[in-house]
């Protein structure tokens, strides 16, 4: 079973087997259909798509973020019509470093599907390597997708009631520059949650595009959080997808247990009450 990363080699080897399914999770903010186009243009053979707005986030109301969850029962008719079972191998992949794999890997993980993985490097490092794309879309075989109890998730006000007692260690996802609040692309107001460390999800990667290996994550992790159990740590960043490039770091390191806050940043500011720093 790969619970974390998957490698293109060892994907190939299994490109033709019913156990694994693999999920094109490709994105770009700036354009939300352009994954589902390039999808159709060329894929991983037997990929299905699921498009981040659409399967992987749920209704918005204005006060919940930009990605929100989908509700449980809707998350998991979307995992069974993919064919994902108890017993399936998920592999994610997107354009490359994993920034929207990683939120199907982290929401299958929630849900108890430990057999989620995400493709290191993706198509990038796939189409590199020479490996065979194609524009052939499958046919799944629908499964039975049962969820688990979902693993504990941050809500705004419990961050709020730990502002300043050191019961949470925030750690946002965004670039720098949006973190100090410099500049803000996408959201109406810049800045970041009072106390919040920040770790651009970028830093996970190689300069290879890949995963760094467990003992350089393991290593850059523990210099952050110093004696920070993993159990206080609270992934953030605009919208709660990105932090789960945090979340997967963390787990690849060593240190599994931590917890998404899923409106993050494009949640917290919706409320005026809320304070913000900057800097």
């Amino acid at each position: 079973m790969f619970s974390t990363l998957i490698s293109t080699d060892e994907l190939a080897r299994h490109l033709d087997d019913p156990r694994f399914a693999i999920v094109d999770c490709r994105h770009d903010l700036a354009d939300t259909g352009a994954g589902e186009r390039m999808y159709r243009v060329g894929h991983i053979p037997g990929a299905l798509f699921m498009h981040l707005d659409r399967d992987l986030s749920g209704p918005k109301t204005g006060l919940n973020g930009r990605h929100p969850l989908p509700e449980i029962d809707a998350l998991a008719a979307t995992f069974g019509r993919a064919g994902i079972g108890a017993a399936t191998q998920v592999v994610a992949y997107d354009q490359g470093g994993g920034v929207w794999a990683s939120r199907l890997w982290w929401l299958l993980h929630w849900l108890g599907h430990r057999g989620a993985a995400v493709l290191d490097g993706g198509l990038e490092r796939w189409r590199a390597e020479g490996r065979a794309v194609t524009s052939a879309e499958p046919e799944p075989c629908s499964a039975q997708f049962v969820p688990q109890s979902p693993a504990p998730v941050a809500s705004a006000d419990e961050i709020l009631r730990h502002l300043d007692d050191g019961i949470l260690f925030v750690l946002d996802a965004r670039s720098p520059e949006r973190y100090r609040g410099d500049v803000e692309p996408i959201d109406p107001i810049g800045g970041h949650i009072p106390g919040a460390r920040n770790r651009p999800h970028a830093q996970n990667l190689s300069p290879h595009g890949v995963f760094k290996s467990p003992p350089e994550l393991r290593t850059e992790f523990e210099r952050l959080l110093g004696a920070t159990s993993p159990a206080k740590v609270v992934h953030q960043c605009g919208s709660g997808v990105t932090a789960c490039h945090n979340a997967l770091a963390m787990t690849i390191a060593g240190f599994p247990g931590s917890r998404l806050y899923p409106g993050s940043w494009s949640e917290w500011i919706a409320d005026p009450a809320r304070p913000i720093a900057r800097g």
